[in-house]
């Protein structure tokens, strides 16, 4: 799973607001909007980083950047990857 790339859907946009990012799907019309979705900082960078990076080199950089542990890194990046598959703001690259 860490040898795969992913990369932003373009259906999706963020906007940042601080230290958070906020996502907006765009493929509906405003009126069909039923939800955004924010992200924390770590998520952010996340976000930041994710465009055709192994999820390998998103780790190490999370892990330099923020006092979290490589193991913990890992964890909550695959989480928060799932997530973002699932609401289709990323999908897998070959």
């Amino acid at each position: 799973m860490l040898n795969a790339s992913y990369e932003k859907d373009p259906s999706m946009v963020s906007r940042r607001i601080a230290d958070e990012v906020v996502l907006v799907p765009i493929s509906r019309k405003v009126g069909e909007i039923d939800c955004l979705y924010a992200l924390n900082e770590v998520g952010a960078r996340v976000w930041d980083l994710i465009d055709r990076r192994s999820l390998k080199e998103v780790r190490d950089t999370i892990v330099e950047e923020f006092e979290v542990r490589e193991e913990q890194a890992q964890e909550d990046l695959i989480e928060l990857i799932e997530q973002l598959k699932e609401i289709g703001a990323i999908k897998e690259v070959s």
